[in-house]
């Protein structure tokens, strides 16, 4: 760095990658076992490569070894281009063991990690997509000796350190804010001793079957699937059709201010998600997974949205929800036993504004920390951006950013 504090950007020769990569790709084994045998190893598949956790093993015929710490990425499918570090075992036949001569598997693997956007995003083939070679070998890579590729390294897994802790304490005001959100809705509901039967305000009924049969029908309509409906909240980022009978209609339509109930998810913190329909789209109906609750005018849908939401809203789901097998559905019958607080229409509007008011302040911070999260991302790619175009060590000292 000059003495005015501007850095000196450093200069790396380079050469194309596809020049000095040497890859292979896994292959499929041809015995595999659910449980380890003697002599079997682990076949590293996507979940082993992501999550650690070992579901397939091999005697290793017609497979590539992989030692712990090799270099692999992902060659087929959605995340392709993603790089990770290797555990001994046989490489599976979606991914692809990776080095270059030389070259440390930490330098190579910060290398790719920087790439990874665009060797995903440019991937080839019109089916199952797969890293597109052509793309991987022009990388300029640059030639560094080892003694400069061990200090680039440490200097962005110091980087990465004071990263992620930040991005961890974001993550704990959210956790943070969850708990405030229950604590505001328990102060809501705390106040009440008198329940009633939500049919009482709630016309309780399910929506339309999937079959193949609906393909031929000529009525084609938009409809909500349990992937669209969260907690408070309606993705239509996806919306799909199907094929419905004209007499089916009426009792499938969504209206304004219909509530609208997950009736079945594999996890019990999903199972009986709620949200409000407010109309946004014309002519929409829904599929049988999600329950449907018309109000009839003495109950608001968001106080009973935020009863159900609420602590004590949440274990009764899970109470009626519950089966001697430990798996949790819910069913018409099910929601139409739950209990709702009894109020007047007027306390009823006091309750949400008191409510909407308080998390009111919980949504503005949350997108402050969703920005900052993403901020956070982009400063790692910059950081790894400056690392090997020079600008992140110089030959006599470091910087901080």
């Amino acid at each position: 760095m000059s003495n005015n504090g501007v850095l000196n950007k450093k200069t790396y020769d380079s050469v194309k990658l596809g020049e000095v990569l040497i890859s292979a790709k896994g292959k499929k084994p041809k015995f595999v076992a659910s449980e380890p045998s003697d002599g079997w190893l682990p076949y590293i598949n996507i979940k082993a490569f992501e999550q650690h956790v070992f579901d397939e093993y091999t005697d290793g015929e017609n497979c590539l070894p992989c030692e712990d710490g090799d270099l692999l990425m992902v060659w087929d499918g959605s995340r392709s281009g993603m790089v990770g570090k290797a555990y001994k075992g046989y490489v599976g036949s979606t991914l692809a063991k990776i080095s270059v001569p030389g070259v440390t598997n930490e330098f190579l693997y910060y290398f790719l990690q920087g790439k990874y956007r665009i060797l995903n995003s440019k991937v080839k083939g019109t089916g199952t997509p797969h890293v597109n070679p052509e793309i991987l070998g022009n990388f300029d890579f640059p030639i560094i000796p080892m003694e400069e590729q061990l200090r680039i390294i440490a200097k962005i897994e110091e980087l990465f350190s004071e990263l992620d802790k930040g991005v961890e304490a974001l993550q704990k005001m959210k956790m943070q804010l969850k708990l405030y959100r229950q604590a505001v809705l328990k102060d809501a509901f705390d106040r009440y001793k008198s329940f009633s039967n939500i049919t009482n305000y709630f016309d309780v009924s399910g929506g339309l079957t999937l079959n193949s049969r609906r393909n031929v029908l000529p009525i084609k309509m938009p409809y909500l699937r349990v992937a669209n409906v969260y907690y408070n909240f309606i993705d239509l980022t996806d919306i799909k059709e199907i094929g419905v009978k004209e007499n089916e209609i009426d009792r499938t339509l969504l209206k304004e201010q219909d509530l609208l109930i997950v009736e079945g998810n594999g996890s019990k913190e999903q199972i009986g998600r709620v949200s409000i329909w407010n109309g946004q789209i014309k002519q929409c109906l829904h599929q049988n997974h999600i329950i449907k609750a018309r109000p009839n005018g003495s109950m608001l849908s968001k106080f009973a949205l935020y009863y159900l939401m609420s602590k004590d809203g949440r274990n009764q789901i899970l109470e009626v929800a519950s089966s001697t097998s430990g798996l949790y559905t819910l069913s018409i019958g099910k929601v139409k036993n739950l209990q709702v607080p009894t109020c007047s229409l007027e306390e009823q509007r006091e309750i949400i504004s008191i409510i909407e008011n308080r998390i009111s302040v919980c949504e503005h911070i949350e997108k402050s920390i969703d920005v900052a999260e993403i901020q956070a991302e982009s400063l790692r790619q910059s950081i790894l951006q400056m690392a090997f175009e020079g600008k992140l060590v110089t030959h006599e000292e470091e910087i901080n950013v």
